[in-house]
């Protein structure tokens, strides 16, 4: 069987990449910054664009959801790539809820159906990898009050860090307040609750420690 890419599997992808490099080009006159190639997908959403900034050959897949309204705006380095149909909301819709917002360093990316809500801050490293459907949550309810409504008490916003070179599996939740060390492994379907040491490898629901990389 020949497993050679095609001269037709070639015209394809270049006339798909043509297509996200044209909606690329209309949509960056309404972003802070763009500092190269900006390719965006179909059905992709980008409000509140003023609060946004991208470095070179940043990628928007189809139908994914950039929601730029946060104080400290949205920061994407060099070669990010935000899969389809990921979500980044740090803030609601309407205003109510002013989120801080998020950083992602060089050569990052985040899966497809990825949900990412930086209302406090999320600061993600360089060369991270994030698989599909994996939610980061950057803010907790206040409920110690037991005869006010949950609601009405807020939130505390203590922030996300994912250091560098990191690997987040499938369907990871990362709650708010963790740092994950540089050149960790977190295995699929896991909840991180706490920080995790720079090189671990961590595979379970209660954050346990296999074994170090090294």
């Amino acid at each position: 069987m020949d497993l050679r890419i095609s001269t037709a599997d070639k015209l394809t992808i270049l006339y798909r990449t043509g297509i996200k490099f044209f909606r690329g080009m209309v949509r960056r006159i309404f972003l802070k910054e763009v500092h190269g190639m900006l390719l965006v997908g179909k059905g992709v959403q980008i409000s509140h664009g003023k609060h946004i900034r991208c470095g070179k050959n940043v990628k928007f897949e189809d139908y994914s959801e950039i929601h730029g309204l946060c104080s400290e705006g949205l920061n994407f380095g060099d070669y990010v790539t935000i899969g389809r149909g990921c979500m980044i909301r740090p803030s609601s819709y309407y205003g109510g809820d002013y989120g801080i917002g998020l950083t992602i360093g060089e050569s990052s990316s985040i899966g497809p159906y990825g949900y990412v809500g930086c209302s406090g801050k999320i600061t993600i490293g360089k060369n991270v990898m994030f698989g599909p459907k994996c939610s980061l949550f950057a803010e907790n309810h206040v409920f110690s009050n037991t005869e006010l409504s949950i609601k009405s008490q807020g939130v505390k916003q203590k922030g996300i860090t994912v250091e560098d070179d990191c690997w987040i599996g499938s369907n990871v939740t990362i709650l708010d307040g963790v740092t994950i060390g540089k050149g960790s492994v977190i295995g699929a379907g896991t909840l991180v609750t706490k920080d995790i040491p720079a090189g671990s490898v961590v595979v379970d629901m209660r954050n346990k420690k296999i074994r170090d990389r090294r």
